[in-house]
């Protein structure tokens, strides 16, 4: 054999047998996972429950479809609100839910979404993503087995729904609202009768009468469950949820068996996801609020005698909490500080710049 010929079957033998021994190689490192999610969320919330699916997508995308995350709505294995029980005991691998669901567990799970003038989604996403918010909640979640990974933000909430005007505080009294956890504490304080309902069962309450008020999440999902028909009053801000975070909780086992790698595609992936759901939130908000004005609906603010005693009524609550509870007291303190440390710099660029925008927007 010539050498030029000698030298080139050597290169082709040597790439063939690296090829050979890279693929087993490849192969250990990305092992098939099959898991399952149970959301919260019916399908029809196609922006709240489709968060779980873009990150499925995404973690399929870049495994080259080695794990995969297949997504159940909610009731479809559990009822929605058992989301994080079913991923604790291992009958699910992951759910997708709002940590405030499950206040009655520990109120400090509330304070991992959103409380009562807490944070803005800008806020909590930097609370969570640069301040150590996420590694300190996931020592709290150890106690329940599960590992939570931020996966979706709705930006502010409106106020609700109510079928007469809520002018003063003294409307408050006696006033049959739907709204649960932390939130509906604070309202009891006020008068409010909070109410437990599950959202398919909301509209049929308030065309009866059996509730006077619903809160939901915001225009895009409010306008497609029809509200406006019977309670036209839509109030704001949902001073309750100024940006919550919705999670993505795996079992804590599951997830640390999981390839390193395997983990980090994860986590980015519900990072990914977390900003695509405020991005489309913002982007379908104004349009469906457009539609619900058209269809009726009359936008109203909270007085601010209202916002104030909501505020003080917050206070009081987080006092008797902390006395009784001392994650609940860390987290808490934790957050109001960093709140007003934020809003520091927010008043100086954020809301002047926001605020001459609104002011100048009918000039265009």
């Amino acid at each position: 054999m010539k050498r030029r010929q000698f030298l080139g079957a050597l290169g082709a033998g040597t790439a063939a047998a690296a090829t050979t021994v890279a693929a087993p190689a490849i192969a250990q490192s990305a092992p098939e996972v099959r898991w399952r999610l149970a959301s919260s969320f019916p399908k029809s919330l196609d922006t709240i429950y489709g968060a779980a699916e873009v990150m499925a997508k995404q973690v399929s995308d870049m495994t080259d479809g080695k794990f995969q995350i297949q997504v159940f709505a909610g009731g479809e294995i559990v009822p929605g609100l058992q989301a994080l029980d079913a991923t604790t005991s291992g009958t699910v691998e992951m759910c997708h839910t709002v940590s405030y669901y499950y206040v009655g567990k520990d109120p400090t799970f509330a304070i991992a979404a959103a409380v009562p003038f807490g944070l803005n989604a800008r806020q909590q996403n930097a609370w969570l993503f640069q301040n150590g918010g996420n590694e300190e909640f996931n020592r709290f979640f150890k106690k329940y087995g599960v590992y939570g990974l931020p996966c979706g933000n709705t930006g502010t909430q409106m106020g609700g729904w109510f079928r007469k005007e809520i002018k003063t505080v003294a409307d408050l009294q006696g006033l049959k609202f739907r709204i649960g956890g932390i939130a509906g504490q604070v309202v009891q304080k006020l008068g409010v009768v909070p109410q437990q309902i599950a959202g398919g069962d909301i509209y049929p309450a308030l065309e009866k009468g059996t509730i006077d008020g619903a809160e939901w999440v915001g225009p895009y999902d409010d306008e497609k469950l029809g509200f406006y028909k019977v309670a036209p009053y839509y109030y704001y801000p949902g001073w309750w949820e100024g940006g919550p975070t919705v999670h993505a909780f795996a079992n804590l086992e599951k997830f640390e068996a999981l390839p390193k790698t395997y983990q980090s595609i994860l986590i980015n992936a519900c990072t990914y996801a977390n900003t695509a759901m405020l991005a489309r939130y913002d982007m379908l908000n104004p349009g469906a609020l457009r539609k619900l004005i058209g269809g009726g609906a009359q936008l109203r603010p909270f007085s601010n005698d209202i916002l104030e005693a909501c505020f003080k009524a917050t206070n009081e609550l987080w006092g008797e909490i902390s006395e009784k509870n001392a994650d609940f007291k860390t987290f808490i303190e934790t957050m109001q500080n960093f709140r007003n440390d934020e809003y520091f710099w927010w008043q100086v660029a954020e809301y002047n710049f926001d605020t001459f925008q609104i002011r100048n927007r009918p000039r265009g």
